[in-house]
Parts: C-alpha cells; sequence; structure tokens
C-alpha cells in the first residue's frame, strides 16, 4: 500500500519492516569472515519482530544467492555489502564526532539501531533516540530481556518525527547550546519532499556551531528513467514475496523531485562532503554494486558528513 501523509505501521508493516531489513542485513553481516561490523543484537531483534523472512535471512536459513536475480542490480547479496559499508559509515561519523569534542548524539528514526548498546562512546556522552512510540517500547523491552545495557547515557524519545518532536527532545534532557551529532540513516527516502526540508531546518535550528549530521540520500538511474527503476523494484520485491514476505517493500518511497541535500544545508550555514557507495565499498574492500539492466545501482546513493559553520 502507497504511504499517507498519516499512516502507520509497526515493525513487521509497511515502511516500520525496513528497519527488520536493515537489521537482518547486520545479522548477516556481522556473521562473515573478518566482518566489517559488529552487531550482536540484530539477529535476536529481528527474531523477536517475528517476520519469518527476515528471521531466516538473519539465522542463516535462507542464503541471499537463492533469491536474488543475478541479473539485477540490486539484491539481497549487495544490500548485505551496502548495510555493512553504510553502518560502518555512521558509526565511524560517531567516533568521528567524538573526537571533535561532541558529546551529544541523536539518531534520528532509530528504528532497530543498537549503537546506543554496542559502540564505545566517549566519557560523558548522551544518546538520544527518536522513533515512534511502539517501536521504541518494542527494542527497549527486547533488549532489556536479552539483559542488554545501554554503553552510554541512552534516552529515548517516543514520538513520531510529524510530530512536535524538537519539543519532545528538549523535554528528555536534550541542550541546544552544546554541539550535536545527528544521524538520518536510510531515513531521506522516506519523507515527502517538503517533510525532509522541514526536517533540516528544525535541526539546524536545534544545532549549535561545530554540529554534525550525517545523512543517507538514494541515487537514482543514471539516464534518468524513474520508471524502469521503480519496475524493477517492483520485480525486486515480488520475489520477496515469493519466498513469503506480506511487504510490498517497491511502494514505501516517497518519489519526486526534492531539494539536494548538501545545497540545502550548506545555504543555511553547513559545510558538506559527500561520499558515494562506490567509494565506501571500494575503501572497505568489498565488491562493487552492479548496474542492473534498468540502469539503477546502489553505487550511486551518497551519504553527506556536513558540519555547521
Amino acid at each position: 500500500m502507497a504511504r499517507t501523509d498519516d499512516d502507520t505501521w509497526d515493525l513487521a508493516s509497511s515502511v516500520g519492516a525496513t528497519a527488520t531489513m536493515v537489521a537482518a542485513a547486520r545479522a548477516i553481516a556481522t556473521k562473515l569472515d573478518d566482518p566489517l561490523i559488529d552487531d550482536p543484537f540484530a539477529e535476536p531483534l529481528v527474531r523477536a519482530v517475528g517476520v519469518d523472512f527476515f528471521t531466516k535471512l538473519a539465522s542463516g536459513e535462507l542464503d541471499p544467492a537463492d533469491v536474488d536475480d543475478a541479473n539485477a542490480g540490486w539484491g539481497l547479496r549487495m544490500m548485505t555489502d551496502m548495510m555493512a559499508a553504510r553502518t560502518r559509515y555512521f558509526d565511524d561519523f560517531f567516533h568521528d564526532a567524538a573526537r571533535a569534542g561532541i558529546r551529544q548524539g541523536v539518531i534520528l528514526a532509530s528504528g532497530l539501531d543498537a549503537r546506543g548498546y554496542r559502540l564505545h562512546w566517549a566519557d560523558g556522552t548522551t544518546v538520544f533516540e527518536i522513533d515512534q512510540p511502539e517501536v521504541i517500547e518494542f527494542k527497549t523491552a527486547t533488549l532489556t530481556g536479552l539483559r542488554a545495557l545501554p554503553t552510554t547515557d541512552l534516552r529515548f524519545v517516543p514520538i513520531d518525527l510529524r510530530r512536535d518532536w524538537p519539543a519532545a527532545l528538549r523535554e528528555a534532557g536534550f541542550d541546544a547550546t552544546q554541539p550535536t551529532a545527528w544521524i538520518a540513516e536510510g531515513l531521506l527516502a522516506f519523507l515527502p519532499s517538503d517533510a525532509q526540508d522541514r526536517l533540516f531546518d528544525q535541526l539546524t535550528a536545534l544545532s549549535a556551531p561545530g554540529s554534525r549530521v550525517a545523512t543517507e540520500t538514494f541515487g537514482g538511474p543514471p539516464d534518468g528513467d524513474v520508471a524502469k527503476a521503480e519496475e524493477s523494484m517492483r520485480a525486486f520485491a515480488q520475489r520477496w514475496r515469493d519466498h513469503g514476505l506480506d511487504v510490498d517493500v517497491s511502494d514505501l518511497w516517497y518519489h519526486g523531485d526534492r531539494n539536494d541535500v548538501a545545497t540545502y544545508l550548506d545555504a543555511r550555514g553547513w559545510a558538506s562532503v559527500g561520499t558515494t557507495m562506490k567509494q565506501l565499498l571500494t575503501a572497505n574492500g568489498l565488491p562493487l554494486a552492479p548496474v542492473g539492466e534498468d540502469g539503477t545501482s546502489v553505487a550511486e546513493n551518497l551519504y553527506y558528513t556536513s558540519i555547521l559553520r
């Protein structure tokens, strides 16, 4: 079902299922020889959600190669490498921010992100996680059941980003006079264009000089054939449904023109540096993303680190 401005979801449905998909990929990546990331909470969180397709992937019962189309530019094997490289990018972003003296972090739409439990944070760091109340309640209850303990001062802000989340963040103890490290990992494509702009305006208003934000933007096909790309995504989603996934992942993004992230932020006082997924894969010794028959490739995804001057 296509997204609407007032839609709802949990971690097994609609856009919420993408958080479980990402956690499944992190679980697979964690089990690889010489893994790029280490997320011991990914598999148990996926199991707790209870989507059979993702549970089988996370546990190793289902081989991604048995699901993928060899001629496509996207698939589960590519997703595993991409999520490993992407996760490492955002992990490193927080580590770099800590080295710069930042002691306040915010994870927007945190989903099944377990950074508050698995990363080593600098002393005195406070991390805020913002997501739907049901998502945060589920994750915290599951991790408590695993006897997992936060590795920093972790504070949860249970609110929909479509509501007044800045007020809720302040109520949780956020200090707008201190530099902040923000991440919007895998979020922007799931926002309408005006909501993306509003999000950047809000976090700019909350950020002291020296603050940083890391974002991800999805690359389009080089030839600009959006219809072809959408057709390819529908075929990809059908393969997943054939293996038991009852979620149409091809219909969750907001399409259409939107402001370029770097251009928009830099006009508001930030200085942005972009890195492509191709560069991340190469830097981490991972195979390059193939270009599919439709001309699409996740190698065109862009990752920006922006610093407020």
